[in-house]
């Protein structure tokens, strides 16, 4: 089919196909699904059953309280009641709720970008309306409309390729794809077309708000792609005819020439591209590739067997142990009376309140981890039964990862098995220690369970005891000395526990640096949060980093109204634009994988 296809493209495919088969498009139904759709498709399908047309279904993963009623219309399709030129066409992304008979008794294609920056931006030249001469020709000033279009068109492989390198390309991985691009295509032929003077902003805005921001629900995200979109939708591209893309000189959009040019052009740029390209470091690669690995190793751990070779140890054996050792080590239930006692919520310090809220939480987690260890041991013995949840644990444990059952009353963390109970163990001492000593004067902000919670507590403090309304405050940010403070400072709190992910805390300048070859991540010195008004805060050379929980970055919003994995944005000092160190990805992490 590949060979007639080419011929009508650019065309949707399936008209294409009818076309080559001698009917019309009128022999062709097509639905949007969504809410309510479902009777219409019915009717669609039930009719051109009779008539021989052939029915497109688009969007399928949305509608998937209907996919159980697709699911019995194929298979109650019968060829005898069936004009033989009927055709069902259904368009997904992926999806757990398509139904699986459906997909072992179709013809499956898929539509992908290609891999690479240098295949995505020839495979944009190719598609429609760009690969039309008489577009590509007929804007009224082409010199301008030709460096814009290719810098679109490379924007467009940009974002796409962006999602090989995981969270530090973007938190979501959103599916940017050629809808996006010819609309704002179309969209700057016309802009360019309608006005004297370029009107970058209102193709900046369309572009990077409307048509490819309107996929993006992250806030960080989106500056991202404001901040890509810029070194493309800018003055100088049309201006400048050194401009480059990166540093290396070797990405830029060609002089204006006639249609073949730019592709010819496109086909000598590297087949694998740099970091630097993405505005990242030779770091990034080794995060993509360190990502890649661990998903491999978790598929080949689906396939792994739970039988054990003579002489080893059988599986039960190693979860009792390993149960029995979590066990051994877990510390007595938080006094939460006696914790209050000691600590009472008084006007002028709310991190009592804090404490005590956080013991409440853990005491959850502590006790869900017990029972479970507790109950698996009974049921290996056969003195209670292995439920479906045990069930979980028991395959967690021998996989090294966390449980499910746990997880539901957990903080976020990606760790290990091994490592999450280090990490929950030195968390449990962390309140310990602050209940028998007091409030300490350099608080571990990684220890939390709801970071959110000490953050407003620091604010309230300050705001009642100078008499400045809470919704007024913000933090001014200072990083100060790797060392130990005996002392709290009068306003605010020190913190310590963060980690940058992108970039280095240069000891010497006092401001962001870029990462060392092969250091993934820099340990962050002690930082004192000062509470103060947002309009007192000085506007200084700085670059605004999302603090995480965990490296994985995105997270949804929980019934606090807070995401379940940003904590707060901090100010750190830099004298590089905001526009590098966006490119690169940088944030502060609460904890890392190991």
């Amino acid at each position: 089919m590949s060979g007639p296809w080419a011929v009508v493209v650019p065309r949707p495919p399936c008209t294409s196909v009818l076309s080559t088969q001698g009917f019309g498009a009128s022999k062709l139904s097509s639905l949007s699904l969504g809410q309510g759709q479902g009777p219409i498709a019915m009717r669609m399908i039930e009719k051109a059953v009779k008539e021989g047309s052939w029915v497109v279904l688009q969007n399928c993963h949305l509608a998937t309280s209907w996919m159980p009623v697709l699911e019995k219309v194929c298979e109650e399709l019968n060829p005898e009641a069936t004009h033989p030129d009927f055709r069902l066409w259904l368009t997904s992304y992926p999806s757990p709720n398509f139904p699986v008979s459906v997909l072992q008794n179709g013809v499956k294609m898929t539509n992908e970008a290609p891999k690479g920056l240098r295949a995505n931006v020839i495979r944009s030249y190719l598609m429609d309306p760009i690969s039309d001469a008489e577009f590509f020709n007929s804007c009224k000033r082409p010199a301008e409309f030709k460096k814009l279009l290719y810098g679109l068109c490379f924007f467009h492989a940009l974002v796409q390729e962006r999602r090989k390198f995981g969270p530090l390309g973007w938190n979501i991985p959103y599916e940017f794809n050629e809808t996006d691009l010819r609309i704002s295509v179309q969209q700057l032929h016309m802009f360019l077309n309608q006005y004297e003077e370029l009107p970058f902003d209102a193709i900046r805005y369309m572009t990077g708000e409307c048509n490819y921001g309107g996929r993006v629900t992250d806030d960080w995200d989106r500056r991202t792609l404001r901040s890509i979109l810029n070194k493309f939708y800018s003055p100088v591209i049309v201006t400048d005819p050194d401009y480059t893309f990166d540093s290396s000189g070797i990405y830029f959009a060609p002089p204006e020439g006639d249609y073949q040019s730019y592709i010819e052009y496109t086909k000598t740029l590297p087949l694998n591209s740099a970091p630097e390209i993405f505005g990242m470091n030779a770091n990034a690669d080794i995060t993509k590739d360190q990502a890649e690995t661990q998903l491999l190793f978790d598929n080949i751990l689906l396939t792994q067997s739970r039988t054990s070779g003579a002489g080893a140890k059988s599986s039960d054996e190693i979860v009792r142990e390993v149960a029995s050792d979590i066990q051994s080590k877990l510390p007595a239930d938080f006094h939460i009376e006696a914790a209050m006692r000691r600590y009472p919520t008084t006007y002028t310090q709310s991190m009592n309140t804090v404490l005590v809220q956080e013991m409440g939480r853990f005491n959850k987690l502590l006790q869900t981890i017990r029972d479970s260890c507790i109950n698996i041991q009974k049921a290996i013995k056969g003195l209670v039964v292995m439920s479906a949840e045990l069930e979980e644990v028991v395959s967690s444990i021998l996989k090294g990862k966390i449980p499910g059952m746990w997880m539901n009353k957990s903080y976020p963390s990606l760790k290990p098995l091994g490592s999450y109970v280090n990490d929950f163990l030195t968390r449990l001492k962390f309140l310990q220690s602050w209940y028998e000593n007091g409030t300490p004067p350099m608080f571990w902000l990684s220890g939390f369970f709801f970071t959110q919670a000490f953050l407003t507590g620091a604010q309230q403090n300050y705001a009642r005891k100078y008499t400045i309304p809470i919704d007024l405050l913000g933090f001014d940010y200072e990083v100060l000395e790797d060392k130990e403070y005996k002392n709290a400072p009068e306003d605010g709190v020190f913190i310590h526990g963060l980690f940058l992910d992108g970039a280095r805390w240069n000891r010497k300048t006092k401001k962001l640096g870029e990462s060392h070859p092969k250091i993934l991540y820099d340990n962050m010195p002690v930082m004192w949060l000062k509470p103060c008004k947002r309009s007192e805060i000085p506007d200084r050379p700085s670059y605004l980093a999302p603090v995480y929980k965990t490296s994985e970055r995105r997270g949804v919003l929980s019934t606090t109204g807070h995401s379940t994995n940003f904590v707060i944005a901090m100010i750190l000092p830099s004298d590089q634009p905001q526009a590098h160190w966006i490119g690169r990805g940088v944030a502060l992490l609460c904890q890392l994988n190991s």
